[in-house]
């Protein structure tokens, strides 16, 4: 006989399979070149000079912006998000991110998971399924206004390549900024009379802005001061420092809390390539409008005259302006960036110039080879946005309903059928036919409701935004409409009410881009498709902060059933929390 009889090579044989299949498992990160990537945060309130006055910004680990988080397609992201606030919770939701299975880590508070509350601590775990630009922000009340946001930037898997070559690439995050702290705002928003927030005091390029001076004051009318830096002010521009005759990626995302936006770079032209986490069909652009909440990846070449400077500009759209451009440097080295550009800014189109705005979103379309949308649908709700009074407040309402959210997560009590948590009642699909879009609403008084959209699983939803007049006469507004867990197809924009039988006519089935964001125009409307594969509950919601803050959004549940279990920290609040105390009770 040997060393081991039959029955025990058999077993050993087992244990070497079963070892060699455990070794594997850990090193399969290694293998496929996925990585589990940690961050440790804590959420503070910070002294800032984000325009060269000094305020109270929500930053994260003493920066502002916070971290940019950088991973690859199909990479771990942990974030162990510790709440330093004294007296308020906190959520970040990563924007753009699908959160395929993990829809408790998708950082809405009343909807995906509680508040996290001062001192307490919550870990976010989820995949990064996508290459792409993408971004991070607070979503409770209106945190991303006081600050809270930074860039989270996905690049291809280990071993693959983009559709695109670039030498170099630069990452913008661009929002606007008001010296009015963000409580003060809220109160406004919330009171009866009813106080706007404004425009903003400063548009803010990677949290850089200036306010009492201008980096091209030389060239205005006005009689501001010229900028001088010493180079260490929190304000100071971020400038982009470039070689010439090279092709440079910039990733580009717009965290805004009100304000359109148009970018451009002096004498340069930029090809769009990515928008939202897809591909797209190559396109020319010498300027880009951007909404809030969307992201993109241009490419340009520094092929201009190498011995100057150029700048690069963002400003408003949509709104009369009343801030001033937000400016940095695009510096052609050797060139010192003090070397500041010999001639203005360059000039944006009119803020209200809407056929050049709809003309560079019908540019937009996927790159070939990428999903094609079904050619029909299981269910279509059109969603009339309309500003109204609910009690007397103001408030922007869907389909005649403002959205209120409850105290506890629609994630817990779909998940666990608390039928005392939300309205039960269903919002409607559509509007009366005979309203007039042109028009304030006859009957201007809406209600408040939290009842929520319920789609069967993995089905062909399309939605209809249907803009409309606000509240004062002769006045609809530009709203970005922003999917939780999900990207749509854009089937198109069209002018006035939306009629199926004329307009679905119109729908690009072949190559619509595929998005997160989706704009909609004053008086018109825009088609959107999508299929309900990802088990949740989801926000919906115009990503202007005051906006969402005033009632502007919907609440989407799907395949709820068809989750295991929840994690239990994302619902110790509200009825879900007295659930969990009750069963700890009980054992």
């Amino acid at each position: 006989m040997g060393l081991f009889d039959r029955g025990d090579w058999r077993g050993w044989r087992r244990l070497a399979l079963v070892s060699w299949f455990c070794v594997c498992s850990v090193l399969m990160e290694s293998c496929l070149g996925a990585r589990t990537r940690h961050f440790k945060w804590a959420v503070e309130y910070l002294y800032w000079s984000p325009d060269g006055v000094e305020a109270a910004v929500m930053g994260i680990d003493g920066q502002f912006p916070g971290p940019t988080i950088r991973a690859r397609a199909g990479d771990t992201v942990v974030v162990h998000l510790t709440n330093h606030l004294p007296t308020e919770g906190v959520v970040i939701h990563w924007h753009g991110i699908r959160q395929l299975g993990t829809p408790w880590a998708d950082g809405t508070a009343s909807i995906s998971q509680c508040a996290i509350n001062p001192g307490e601590t919550f870990v976010y775990r989820f995949k990064v399924d996508r290459a792409g630009t993408y971004f991070y922000h607070g979503h409770y009340g209106m945190q991303r206004s006081a600050g809270l946001y930074g860039s989270l930037i996905v690049d291809v898997a280990e071993g693959e390549k983009e559709p695109f070559h670039y030498d170099g690439e630069f990452n913008l995050l661009l929002s606007d900024w008001w010296h009015k702290s963000v409580h003060e705002q809220e109160l406004g928003l919330s009171s009866k009379p009813f106080r706007w927030i404004g425009e903003p005091q400063s548009l803010l390029i990677n949290g850089r802005g200036q306010y009492n001076c201008s980096l091209a004051a030389r060239f205005s009318n006005s009689s501001g001061s010229q900028c001088m830096f010493k180079g260490s002010e929190q304000y100071a521009p971020d400038v982009l420092r470039v070689q010439p005759n090279k092709t440079y990626r910039l990733r580009v995302a717009s965290t805004t809390a009100l304000a359109s936006l148009n970018l451009q770079i002096g004498n340069h032209k930029m090809v769009l390539v990515e928008a939202d986490g897809n591909y797209l069909q190559p396109v020319v652009v010498e300027d880009m409008d951007i909404y809030s909440g969307e992201s993109y990846s241009v490419l340009f070449t520094t092929d201009q005259d190498p011995s100057r400077n150029y700048w690069v500009s963002v400003s408003v759209r949509g709104r009369a302006p009343q801030t001033p451009q937000g400016l940095t440097i695009l510096n052609y080295l050797p060139n010192t960036p003090s070397n500041l550009p010999p001639s203005p800014p360059p000039v944006a189109p009119f803020w209200n110039n809407y056929t050049h705005s709809k003309i560079f979103s019908n540019k937009i379309l996927s790159l070939m080879g990428s999903p094609k949308p079904p050619r029909s649908f299981h269910r279509r709700i059109i969603l009339l946005n309309t500003q109204n009074y609910v009690d007397g407040y103001t408030r922007w309402a869907i389909n005649n309903v403002s959205l209120v959210l409850p105290t506890t997560p629609y994630l817990g009590s779909v998940k666990y059928r608390l039928k005392a948590a939300y309205d039960h009642s269903l919002p409607p699909d559509n509007f009366p036919e005979n309203y007039d879009i042109m028009k304030p609403a006859a009957n201007k008084n809406a209600t408040n409701g939290s009842g929520l959209y319920v789609f069967a699983y993995n089905t062909t939803i399309d939605v209809i935004l249907q803009n409309a007049n606000a509240l004062s006469e002769n006045t609809s507004e530009i709203h970005p409409w922003h999917l939780h867990g999900h990207n749509f197809w854009v089937l198109g924009y069209g002018e006035g009410k939306f009629w199926p039988e004329k307009h679905e006519k119109t729908f690009n089935l072949k190559n619509p881009p595929l998005r997160n964001m989706a704009v909609i125009f004053p008086y018109g409307w825009t088609a959107l498709r999508f299929v309900t594969d990802n088990p949740g509950v989801w926000a919906f919601h115009c990503h202007i902060e005051p906006h969402l803050h005033m009632g502007m959004g919907v609440v989407f549940a799907e395949g709820v059933n068809r989750l295991g279990r929840i994690p239990d920290d994302a619902l110790t609040c509200g009825l879900t929390g007295k659930m969990f105390l009750n069963k700890k009770k009980n054992n």
